[in-house]
């Protein structure tokens, strides 16, 4: 476990950093510590990792491991880089993914006309690594109320066993609240955005919190799935393409229609839920992903300040933020995460 690092330690430090518009990124930065540079000039998140901003923000390498599926070690690299403006947070998160996984659950054809929603044989509730989508998540500890993250990281909130295969997440006291940001490639990343959520102290009960303390800010939900009817799917994409013939595995809302067999042979995939644009408090991150020659890379937006009680408050410029971060690779629950805590700080 890497140790703490005091403020004054960590600000020392950043007096090094230099001008905020230097052409070059400093070399160096405390153990764990993410520095977000301060830039006058937006990312483009189109852009992605060539936006010229990157090349000056100073990355932070997290060797993640313990997750299904990364090409069967279930280990990879993310590099983080953060900037900011007078107003809004920027993040690049980037990570070697061999896989770009986006079907979840699709209803196949089968040869004797029938549907079938796919599944993994070895999920037995909750548990998908198969048919399922790449995913990432932050946790942020809001106004430093978790116990124990600084040395823990996302371990302070995790809990093994309990009725899941993966544990659940919840804090240990009632009023220590993290903001949870977790990005979901197949149910909100379509829309631009990252699904913002919280933990709190709700310990699990299969039937009154299945979920734990793992839950929703106000504005959703994010998708909505939808069975068979007469053995065949409710809805279609009004396209009706199949995904192996470049449909998608979500239908936005709004492009549902009702669904007609007549235009799918044996073997066809299509969709089992439709897309919602995220609202309110829900929708403050936002998100632009892709996925080229085996790398995964997101650009992530949001407001320093939102105001909101289940957010991470980025109102004071001078302080150190603890965080930390997953990455799921095509997994429901299984995800890959580093040993320490890590921090944020912005740069002046």
């Amino acid at each position: 476990m890497t140790p703490r690092l005091t403020t004054l330690a960590v600000a020392a430090s950043f007096a090094l950093l230099g001008a905020c518009e230097s052409p070059s990124p400093p070399q160096k930065a405390p153990p764990n510590t993410l520095v977000a540079l301060k830039t006058g000039t937006a990312p483009n998140p189109a852009a992605g990792a060539a936006d010229p901003v990157w090349s000056r923000a100073l990355p932070l390498e997290v060797a993640l491991s313990d997750g299904a599926n990364f090409g069967g070690t279930g280990s990879t690299t993310a590099t983080l880089r953060a900037a900011y403006t007078g107003d809004t947070l920027y993040m690049l998160v980037q990570y070697k993914d061999p896989t770009h996984s986006i079907r979840r659950g699709p209803y196949q054809k089968q040869a004797d006309g029938s549907w079938l929603q796919l599944k993994d044989a070895a999920n037995k509730g909750g548990d998908e690594n198969t048919y399922y989508e790449d995913k990432w998540a932050f946790i942020w500890p809001i106004a430093n109320s978790i116990k124990g993250f600084d040395d823990q990281g996302c371990a302070a909130l995790c809990h093994k066993g309990q009725g899941k295969p993966y544990g659940n997440k919840y804090t240990t006291n009632e009023g220590e609240i993290g903001d949870m940001w977790h990005m979901k490639g197949s149910r909100t990343a379509p829309l631009g955005h990252v699904d913002d959520q919280y933990v709190d102290h709700t310990r699990y009960d299969a039937k009154t919190s299945p979920n734990a303390g793992r839950k929703s800010d106000p504005g959703g939900p994010e998708y909505a799935a939808f069975g068979l009817a007469n053995g065949k799917p409710q809805y279609m994409s009004r396209e009706a393409r199949a995904l192996t013939a470049g449909g998608t595995p979500y239908i936005k809302r709004g492009d549902e229609v009702p669904f007609d067999d007549s235009r799918f042979k044996a073997g066809d995939e299509v969709a089992s839920y439709i897309v919602n644009p995220l609202q309110g408090d829900r929708a403050d991150i936002r998100v632009a992903v892709s996925w080229k020659d085996g790398v995964h890379t997101s650009v992530l937006s949001r407001r320093l300040v939102t105001g909101s009680k289940f957010d991470v408050q980025f109102d004071k410029l001078d302080a150190r933020y603890a965080f930390g971060f997953a990455a799921f690779d095509n997994a429901q629950v299984r995800h890959a995460t580093g040993d320490d805590a890590l921090f944020m700080v912005f740069g002046k």
